[in-house]
């Protein structure tokens, strides 16, 4: 999973880097989200090595607050920007297919990110989460939201988005949250 996650990480930063100079530095975060994802995953499944390594069983990890919102961050990101190719790339379908590297913009596209949300359901396994972590998952949706829609630093698609991609976003955004909320366990004294 490890290989995977960083193998993805560097994917993501070979998409979003052609176009990075147009964005400012500290959005990069909000900006590059699918890489952002994979970077995030990979750090919550590197605080299991230790447990692995000691023959330990990955729910018996140990758990603090700084794991719990990481885990949950990560959860939220990895279902939000794997489910959304398949909404962004689908309000343009005929555009895509029509596209010269059809198999890629498309395809490529969804066959690579539809992963992350099966790679965020693992994460309740071991992970858990707190009120403030899902809030901070909130507020991390809205802020990405904003610099994607608001600012106009979108991912690059082969469309202007508007504001039903928009809305779908931020859709997705929250189901994320509502589902992490659901899946995790919580933190014992949230």
């Amino acid at each position: 999973m490890l290989f995977f996650t960083s193998f993805m990480f560097f994917v993501g930063v070979a998409y979003y880097r052609p176009t990075a100079g147009d964005v400012p530095i500290p959005l990069w975060p909000l900006y590059a989200d699918s890489a952002v994802a994979v970077a995030l995953g990979t750090l919550s499944l590197l605080t299991l090595v230790p447990t692995v390594l000691d023959g330990g069983d990955v729910a018996d990890a140990p758990m603090t607050r700084p794991l719990a919102y990481l885990h949950t961050v990560a959860f939220v990101w990895l279902v939000q920007f794997g489910l959304w190719p398949l909404v962004s790339l689908n309000l343009a379908f005929e555009a895509y297919l029509a596209a010269p590297d059809a198999w890629i913009y498309y395809w490529g596209v969804i066959g690579t990110h539809l992963p992350f949300a099966g790679l965020a359901l693992l994460f309740p396994t071991f992970g858990r989460t707190t009120r403030g972590a899902l809030i901070l998952a909130f507020v991390l949706v809205t802020c990405n939201l904003i610099v994607d829609y608001g600012l106009g630093y979108h991912p690059p698609l082969l469309y202007e988005p508007g504001i039903g991609l928009a809305a779908l976003t931020l859709g997705l955004g929250l189901f994320a949250v509502w589902l992490a909320s659901q899946s995790f366990d919580r933190l014992e004294r949230d």
